[in-house]
């Protein structure tokens, strides 16, 4: 049985998500925003919290850990490689490693870039990857710390997940995403779709947040730097892609 997954929105744009095992009665959360939307959800419905996953130290993801582990003392996991910079970890993460929610196996991967040390945790499957501020809908993090070649590295990891993939990521950006989207990809047809669909939603106030990985190829620019007519529409046709994606990241840090 997959994973039941709770979106749940925090702060003015946050998502946490709460991934429950019903066989084992195991519950793990991705990220801390804030503690009281999370606290209400398990409360609601009687989980009790057994691990936390950090994904990386920017304090909108964790900033409410002290409050939730005062209410359930949980193990608290995240990246090695940014150890120094989280809250105290139980344990340290790298590329490559397993970790488990219930009977699930999930893998870590490391998608530096927006920062240096971002874990993303891949539940195949659940058909779950949580990656918070690297693949986000219709766009990518800022890159406050890594390298444009770092960061198209670690998106080509992403894309290689298999297209029904559900991509739960950090915030609720995709309809700001999707208007600069369509500066650089303005003949697409299912980006056009997309964006109508975004208003709607957003129009009644409903997330759109997850989404699906085959939708993000098919229409988040950051992952379309080797496509020609995206190349074509930044001017930069024959390029490499990993110079098309510096381009369209700083377009999208000008917009």
């Amino acid at each position: 049985m997959p994973l039941e997954i709770l979106t749940i929105p925090c702060l003015s744009d946050n998502y946490a998500f709460v991934a429950h095992d019903a066989a084992s009665g195991e519950t793990a959360l991705v990220d801390v925003p804030e503690a009281a939307p999370i606290l209400a959800a398990l409360a609601d419905r009687g989980w009790a919290l057994g691990q936390v996953f950090l994904t990386h130290h920017h304090a909108d993801h964790v900033q409410g850990l002290d409050e939730i582990l005062a209410a359930h003392p949980a193990r608290v996991l995240g990246a090695a490689a940014d150890a120094h910079r989280l809250p105290s970890l139980d344990v340290a993460l790298t590329e490559g490693d397993t970790v488990r929610i219930g009977s699930e196996a999930g893998q870590i991967l490391d998608v530096s870039g927006h920062t240096v040390g971002h874990i993303a945790l891949h539940f195949s499957a659940s058909k779950a990857v949580f990656t918070a501020d690297s693949l986000m809908a219709l766009g990518c993090g800022r890159l406050f710390e890594g390298t444009p070649a770092q960061m198209w590295a670690s998106l080509g990891k992403l894309a290689a997940l298999p297209g029904d993939t559900v991509v739960y990521s950090g915030h609720e950006y995709t309809q700001a995403n999707g208007a600069f989207a369509i500066t650089v990809d303005p003949d697409n047809p299912e980006l056009i779709t997309r964006i109508k669909a975004i208003a709607e939603a957003r129009a009644r106030s409903e997330p759109t947040v997850p989404s699906l990985l085959s939708l993000e190829l098919a229409t988040n620019p950051f992952l379309r730097a080797a496509e020609a007519q995206v190349q074509q529409a930044v001017g930069m046709s024959g390029a490499d892609p990993a110079e098309v994606f510096a381009e369209i990241r700083r377009r999208k840090d000008s917009f």
